[in-house]
């Protein structure tokens, strides 16, 4: 018998699958990040407005230069861009598509075929409504401290938006970092079904914590907005900036 050759195969699919790992993990982490930055208005408003102004190179150039934080937002769309086009390969394609994969989960009932759904939906949902947030931030970088901020979110009505994206992004970060670490590996241990019991536990527990950080900064930014809104649009200036000639 002769031999059968065998089909040379590309790498390019796993390639595209590393890069859609690395750009996930990115989002995720900076993510996270992001929502210490915002939750800074727990601690006060000095401590935000701190926060804001580092990011416009304040205490580097010794004025703000909101242009930087434009250029970043900007970055990061680019990135959420790129994940997305890589994500939505295995997306099914078709109405009927997606329905047999509907029958099949719940005919299956595997929780991490169900956790794949989710992510599949929030990821979805947080594209559209990650624009919106990116595209104010982009435009109007300067607009973002203790006032600011908080009358974009109650007199600006966007508290909505904030809301649906604090639970869009945490649940798809959360499900994405627990699918990455059971694809490569990460935390494994001789008990399988064990290490991925860990992993799922260690997921609510920081996606429930980011959750409950959310929702309290989103509260302090309503609640600053409440009663700012008389003076909606004054920007928020620490004392120790006023008190300067």
């Amino acid at each position: 018998m002769k031999d059968v050759p065998i089909a040379a195969t590309s790498c390019g699919p796993a390639r595209l699958d590393l890069l859609q790992s690395a750009t996930g993990l990115f989002l995720a982490l900076f993510m996270w990040l992001h929502m210490f930055f915002v939750s800074s208005i727990l601690l006060s408003k000095d401590a935000f407005w701190t926060v804001a102004r580092f990011f416009e190179g304040y205490f580097i150039f010794g004025r703000p230069i909101p242009l930087l934080v434009s250029a970043f937002v900007g970055f990061i769309f680019f990135i959420i861009v790129a994940h997305a086009a890589l994500a939505m390969r295995k997306f099914p394609a078709t109405w009927r598509q997606y329905r047999t994969f509907w029958s099949h989960m719940r005919a299956m009932h595997h929780a991490d075929t169900t956790l794949w759904m989710v992510q599949l939906v929030t990821g979805f949902a947080m594209f559209f409504l990650a624009s919106v947030h990116l595209y104010l931030m982009a435009t109007h970088p300067e607009l973002i401290g203790p006032y600011a901020s908080a009358d974009r979110v109650w007199s600006g009505r966007m508290w909505p938006l904030y809301l649906l994206l604090l639970f869009a992004v945490e649940l798809h970060g959360g499900v994405g970092l627990y699918r990455l670490a059971v694809k490569w590996g990460w935390w494994s241990s001789n008990d399988p079904l064990r290490s991925r019991l860990r992993m799922k536990r260690a997921k609510w527990g920081l996606t429930l914590f980011f959750l409950a950080l959310g929702l309290m900064s989103l509260a302090a930014y309503i609640k600053i907005g409440i009663a700012h809104a008389p003076s909606a649009g004054e920007l928020y200036l620490p004392d120790w900036l006023q008190a300067q000639p």
